[in-house]
């Protein structure tokens, strides 16, 4: 094995909870948070995840600023909850993410990130080593597609079966089969606090020093 590729969301970072969003969007603008329940009720969330939303960045804004409209909400909330839905620090680390991803570097792998996603996700990684950003917006194609897999594989380098794919979604991450990839899926992250990127360093067999 030489290198592993990371999914973000879900993986490596907590995915914000349409509460956690809503609450947060109303927070900014300083207004009460207990209609936030309301807010989501009045949300068609299966719109906001329609196949091949994440490939376009104007077809994402679309798309959001469609259900808000649809839901009847302000103009200022509905910049609100799309300011949240694209600020990467409000998607928090999980703990042991630092530690995982400094000791594939130090035994010599090659390490991706490989997101479905409409906005840039480089600024949260500084100072973490990480060698490849591949996301969707940028390439105009969303995992399951078997394409965005060969991108991230060319970024690094690498062969499928010299690389292992990590991520928390056997729909999309696990796709990466496909193409030959060794793939682990590991659970969807539930809070910062829950350590289980060991099972990528065990596997890879890291110790604490380099190769």
């Amino acid at each position: 094995m030489r290198a592993v590729i990371f999914d973000w969301r879900g993986t490596l970072v907590l995915t914000p909870t349409f509460r956690g969003w809503v609450t947060e969007a109303l927070r900014r603008l300083e207004r009460d948070t207990a209609p936030a329940d309301d807010v989501i009720a009045s949300l068609d969330v299966n719109r906001l995840d329609l196949p091949g939303v994440d490939a376009d960045t104007a077809l994402h804004r679309e798309t959001y600023y469609a259900v808000f409209a649809d839901a009847g909400l302000d103009a200022d909330l509905a910049d609100a909850l799309y300011e949240v839905e694209s600020d990467p620090t409000f998607n928090p680390f999980a703990v042991d993410v630092a530690a995982t991803l400094s000791a594939l570097r130090a035994n010599g792998f090659r390490v991706g990130v490989l997101s479905d996603i409409h906005f840039d996700v480089r600024p949260v990684f500084d100072g973490l080593p990480v060698d490849s950003f591949v996301l969707s917006f940028e390439h105009g194609v969303v995992k399951p597609d078997p394409r965005i897999f060969r991108i991230a594989l060319d970024e690094l380098g690498t062969a499928p079966e010299d690389t292992l794919m990590v991520g928390d979604r056997a729909t999309h991450d696990g796709a990466a089969v496909g193409v030959g990839m060794p793939t682990l899926l590991v659970p969807p992250l539930s809070h910062v606090g829950e350590a289980r990127l060991h099972l990528v360093t065990n596997l890879m067999g890291c110790s604490a020093g380099a190769r």
